[in-house]
């Protein structure tokens, strides 16, 4: 079984391998899972993955954490200093109630979910983004190794198991970066190797300036030119390969490379100006809303999993943060308008049931109020929402106490959140390893469960 070292942001930095053009972000990544090994794993977990389905993950990630209370779980019965700012609303679903923050999603209530119990009780950053990233705790802000990514991310091992849905179209997207926010490190591949690391727009998509590098050939370069540079590349790797195993490797990795270069689709899903001025409008004109727009825009062409990169929500009040009423402002109604549309634009086009749309941080903020008129770290409960997926819809799971502090029903392990999306996407967490850098099996999923709530006994 082959060895493997750590590539993405263990490396270099929260973009990825690098900062270079996408033929080496994600796509000619060699030094990881070669074209064989994909192919052996994909095989051997055959029977734990149902290669008939048909479904999507569009992940909101908000990096620095909300604060449940203003969000999905508030607290309008509590003290000034536990309730914070804001009020709660009705929404579609009698008994439930949200944040006055989310009007738009608290109508479409009825067809999403909220986790309101979902804890790992540490209130660090970097262990937070890896243990809801990958499943699995993650390296301490203090250490030694705090960038080193231990465990693939959902969307990494996405693309490994389940593969894109159409030639030349990239399983696992990144929009419109994957920087910002607080340790936001995790994103990539750990030991699957730089193949399976996300594609990144590194475009905002709400500009004029919006434009994917590298979808298109440079004027000095046709199509005839770049075909006999594949063919040359091709005689050479033909030479290399029969003292290099890597260049086979790299073969497929070229193909994959020249596919997505010249894939009429791709350029057709990042062109979100074909999109009509109120679909557009929809999701709102703002970076939140049209990054959600261009994942759905993914997703229905061939995508398998998109993370829509929102950011920053470490509202403290000091400490040149936020404070958490300024803070809630800037960033819960552009949030609480593109998922609303997103949900609205699938459930028009038909595409709800396929599309799992998750939104979380690593943790929530403190159930008090701090001097500075902010909140600190919280990992002991926060709130996840799942909507879409052919799931139960309408239902709140677990709950935290009068004041938001810990769990007092139905407690969930972050692994129980990856262990649901993994189900939805056919996976079966639980039976599939990932041999690591020393050759030990992997899991997945150790402990977690797709929560039954959502998905019944399936």
């Amino acid at each position: 079984m082959a060895m493997w070292k750590v590539t993405g942001s263990a490396a270099t930095d929260c973009d990825g391998i690098t900062r270079r053009s996408f033929v080496q972000n994600g796509v000619l990544g060699v030094g990881g899972l070669g074209l064989a090994d994909v192919l052996r794993l994909r095989s051997e977990a055959a029977s734990s993955v149902d290669a008939s389905t048909d479904t999507s993950v569009i992940l909101f990630w908000l990096s620095g954490g909300p604060g449940h209370m203003e969000t999905y779980d508030p607290k309008p019965d509590a003290v000034d200093q536990y309730r914070g700012p804001f009020g709660a609303i009705s929404t579609s679903v009698p008994g439930i109630q949200f944040s006055e923050m989310l009007p738009e999603q608290a109508k479409l209530a009825h067809h999403m979910n909220v986790l309101r119990s979902v804890n790992h009780g540490s209130g660090d950053h970097t262990k937070g983004n890896h243990w809801m990233l990958t499943g699995f705790e993650g390296p301490a802000f203090n250490a030694s190794d705090n960038k080193v990514q231990r465990r693939p991310a959902m969307g990494s091992v996405t693309s490994i198991l389940r593969g894109a849905g159409q030639p030349g179209i990239p399983p696992y997207v990144g929009a419109p970066n994957l920087r910002g926010g607080t340790d936001n490190l995790f994103h990539y591949a750990a030991y699957l190797g730089g193949g399976a690391n996300p594609f990144i727009v590194n475009s905002d998509p709400n500009t004029s300036e919006y434009k994917v590098r590298d979808l298109s050939l440079p004027t000095e370069m046709p199509f005839s030119r770049l075909d006999d540079r594949r063919s040359l590349l091709r005689t050479l790797d033909g030479f290399l390969a029969r003292n290099e195993r890597n260049m086979l490797d790299m073969n497929e990795h070229q193909q994959r490379a020249f596919n997505m270069l010249t894939s009429k689709q791709l350029r057709e899903a990042f062109d979100i100006n074909a999109e009509s001025a109120s679909v557009r409008d929809s999701y709102g004109r703002h970076t939140f809303g049209q990054s959600a727009l261009l994942a759905r825009r993914l997703v229905e062409r061939g995508s398998t999993f998109v993370t829509v990169n929102c950011v920053p929500w470490d509202h403290h009040g000091t400490s040149n943060r936020y404070a958490t009423e300024k803070g809630a402002n800037l960033l819960i109604p552009p949030l609480d308008r593109a998922i609303a549309g997103l949900i609205r634009d699938l459930l028009d086009r038909g595409l709800f049931e396929k599309t799992l749309i998750v939104a979380m941080g690593e943790f929530g903020r403190t159930p008090k109020m701090n001097s500075s008129a902010g909140r600190d770290h919280w990992g002991r409960v926060f709130s996840v929402m799942m909507a879409g997926g052919n799931m139960s819809r309408g239902l709140t799971v677990g709950a935290s106490n009068a004041r938001g502090e810990y769990p007092i029903d139905r407690a969930l392990d972050p692994q129980d959140v990856s262990a649901t999306v993994y189900h939805h996407l056919g996976i079966n967490a639980k039976a599939i390893t990932f041999p690591s850098n020393d050759g030990r099996p992997m899991h997945l999923v150790e402990k977690g469960e797709p929560v039954r709530e959502l998905v019944g006994n399936a």
